[in-house]
């Protein structure tokens, strides 16, 4: 992996005034609380960046697929869910296999899913459902680096070093509309969370490009009253003309760095406080985040839980121009639960109580509401998680194991589900074995999957960036999946 001690780029504000200086520390333009949310997000490309992206398209396409989706909602299932309990059951298989759930009839005939999961049954005519997904990563924290990226995560286990996000990637390449950021991500933090997914998965950020390309990073709850991101609001203290007078100084900063810079872009963290005023005298920027604008009946559809919100501030996101959101399945932290869907014990319990009746409820309610509002043919959906579940009940596969009625960590096989965004729904890709162990059919690794994702959002399969030394990498060399959109 790259290593960037040594080759950072380096930028240079021009010199000014210390009277300049003085005036942008009296006015506070330091101490301005949107631009610290605001220090993870991305900067527009510039020229440079667009001479460095190719225009090429793959060699893989079609004029109804590349390019069909302005934006992708990734719902993440961290922990890993059991493909055999879920989306790929096994209903001839010894019961120590199949387990307690069966298999239901759906819209589609000859596709069949778990009894869990009603509603999406009568909405597979818009899913694609890929049953042959396989990698070799135990770990999560090293596993969600593939579903995100794409490839296998570093050796050196540093996020820096990590191949960035598709979202980062996105950001990179100039996607989105300001105010908004081209990338979010939702992770909501609730009471007892157990953080250790959270704060070392890897792929979660920009790796080897520049930290300004990563997320706009949401630990709050969507579900609790007052849910509030950052503040959206011109501070009471700030008069508009001082406001005002902070943006003007930026622009003379930026306008006599571009003079003694040759046309040089604007330094990130310029840009960075040059987004966060833009916010804050945007109503989209303003109101983007401003769940109780939704019907309540809307709202309780999604679901009246962190998850729920998210997904519907997910919608709302992508609906105002953001290119990617990525939501992270929260972790309750109620005591004896597993732990996401890392459902070492209770596999059955809570499958069945707390995992799939919520997804069941609210991402049905993100097909519909997404089709109704005329969305769904340009956002990609994505629902997946790192790896799935072993094929046998209480067997071990990892240093974690598994009790007498869960089951361990198994990358070998799982599901990943596709919707909107070009996706042919009312289908299945690939197929497993008898005991949902390995594929059996048309296998696909995550590289290919990404490749996809990247297809479907106008990346070319050959799209190269630089890292921070410079050096040039394929985006995602995989090859796009022709038949979940042909």
């Amino acid at each position: 992996m790259p290593s960037h001690a040594n080759h950072r780029r380096r930028t240079h504000l021009p010199a000014i005034s210390r009277r300049d200086a003085l005036r942008a520390g009296s006015l506070g333009l330091l101490g301005l609380s949107l631009p610290e949310l605001l220090a993870g997000r991305t900067r527009r490309a510039t020229a440079a960046d667009q001479a460095n992206a190719t225009d090429s398209e793959p060699t893989i396409t079609s004029a109804a697929s590349f390019g069909r989706a302005k934006s992708c909602i990734l719902l993440f299932m961290w922990g890993g869910p059991a493909q055999q309990d879920t989306w790929d059951l096994k209903p001839q298989a010894p019961a120590e296999i199949r387990g307690e759930f069966q298999p239901i009839a759906t819209r589609v005939p000859g596709i069949q899913i778990c009894e869990h999961f009603p509603k999406l049954a009568q909405r597979t005519d818009k899913l694609a459902i890929v049953r042959s997904m396989t990698h070799t990563n135990v770990d999560h924290t090293a596993a969600t680096h593939f579903l995100l990226t794409g490839q296998a995560p570093p050796p050196s286990n540093i996020l820096e070093d990590d191949w960035p996000h598709i979202g980062s990637v996105l950001a990179r390449l100039g996607r989105g509309r300001d105010p908004l950021p081209p990338f979010v991500s939702m992770r909501p933090k609730l009471e007892n969370d157990v953080p250790r997914f959270v704060e070392q998965s890897h792929g979660q950020f920009a790796g080897w490009l520049e930290p300004s390309f990563g997320p706009l990073t949401i630990d709050a709850d969507p579900a609790k009253p007052g849910y509030r991101i950052g503040d959206f609001d011109r501070p009471a203290e700030v008069p508009a003309e001082r406001l005002s007078e902070r943006s003007r100084l930026l622009t003379e900063l930026d306008a006599a760095r571009s003079w003694r810079g040759r046309g040089q872009p604007i330094d990130l963290a310029a840009r960075h406080y040059q987004r966060a005023f833009e916010l804050l005298d945007s109503a989209v920027g303003q109101r983007a985040f401003q769940l109780d604008e939704e019907p309540a009946a809307l709202r309780e559809r999604y679901g009246l839980n962190a998850h729920g919100q998210s997904v519907l501030q997910a919608r709302r996101l992508v609906e105002r121009g953001v290119p990617l959101v990525t939501v992270f399945w929260p972790n309750d932290g109620i005591k004896n639960v597993s732990v996401y869907w890392d459902t070492h014990s209770r596999n059955f319990v809570d499958l069945k109580e707390r995992l799939m009746p919520v997804t069941d409820e609210t991402f049905s309610t993100l097909l519909d509401n997404l089709e109704e509002r005329g969305l769904l043919d340009e956002t990609l959906v994505v629902w997946t998680g790192e790896f799935g579940r072993t094929p046998r009940v209480g067997q071990r596969n990892s240093d974690a194991g598994a009790g007498k009625d869960g089951r361990d960590h198994w990358p070998g096989c799982f599901t990943t589900v596709l919707a909107g965004g070009g996706i042919r729904g009312g289908q299945v890709y690939g197929a497993s074995d008898r005991h949902a162990a390995y594929p059996a059919d048309n296998p696909v690794a995550p590289v290919d999957l990404v490749s996809t994702i990247y297809h479907l959002l106008g990346v070319p399969v050959d799209q190269t960036l630089e890292d921070r030394s410079g050096r040039p990498h394929t985006v995602c060399p995989g090859t796009p999946i022709s038949a979940l959109w042909s």
